[in-house]
């Protein structure tokens, strides 16, 4: 199985954040987490990369267990995590924070080669390469946090909320690029408040509410359902 959340469960002290949530992810897909705020979608992905402790319950990714792995090692494996907010480092040039996405890579001609790939991906960010990260518009910043964790060379790629913040013709933009990532064979975990851009671009999708899976199914029957348009879509 390529991955496979068990059972999961993630307190925060007295809060009971994810209850029993199981999930699986096959290789090439792009599988969307949706739900309202606080429903426990962020907090899936911070157990997955290792940034919050799980209380109980298993995450497989290439049939190994990476529930109590470190996070670096987490990375070593093939995750990479695109935090929401974007996380940059807003005093290093674009090209630093590109840098720093494969900190754990020794490959030198292959880290200069994929700089390349990604200023292709991104012509801005070829543009902007000794501009100082902080200084470049959300978009940009965006565009800048996926690129670095695709300097890891991912598997498997975790990306929240994406289009937070970014106007509708930007957001547009950042749902083809992540369709193309998948597309050059990245599988994609996408956490999104946008339920309809989100649905749109995946194959299969999850709906958390109060840290439970209540639904899951194919991205585009659950567009068309009326439960799911009425809770999620704006009816």
């Amino acid at each position: 199985m390529f991955f496979k959340i068990d059972k999961l469960n993630v307190k925060y002290g007295a809060i009971h954040a994810l209850k029993d949530v199981s999930l699986e992810i096959n290789e090439g897909e792009i599988i969307t987490l949706i739900g309202s705020n606080g429903a426990g979608k962020t907090s899936t992905l911070r157990a997955i990369s290792g940034i919050t402790p799980s209380y109980s319950g298993n995450i497989e990714f290439l049939d190994e267990d990476i529930t109590k792995a470190k996070a670096t090692n987490i990375v070593k494996m093939g995750i990479s995590h695109v935090p929401e907010g974007r996380r940059i480092f807003a005093d290093m040039s674009v090209y630093e924070n590109l840098e720093l996405g494969a900190y754990l890579r020794k490959d030198k001609d292959g880290i200069k080669k994929d700089v390349e790939t990604i200023y292709e991906l991104f012509p801005i960010l070829k543009e902007r390469k000794a501009q100082l990260a902080g200084t470049l518009s959300g978009g940009e910043q965006q565009m800048l946090a996926m690129s670095r964790a695709l300097m890891a060379k991912p598997k498997l790629m975790l990306l929240d909320e994406p289009s937070m913040g970014l106007a509708p013709v930007i957001v547009q933009e950042i749902f083809k690029i992540i369709k193309k990532i998948n597309d050059e064979g990245t599988t994609i975990l996408l956490v999104e408040q946008n339920a309809n851009m989100a649905l749109s671009i995946a194959d299969r999708a999850y709906i958390l509410e109060t840290g439970r899976v209540v639904k899951s199914g194919d991205a585009k029957e659950l567009l068309k359902s009326d439960d799911v348009r009425e809770a999620y879509l704006g009816g």
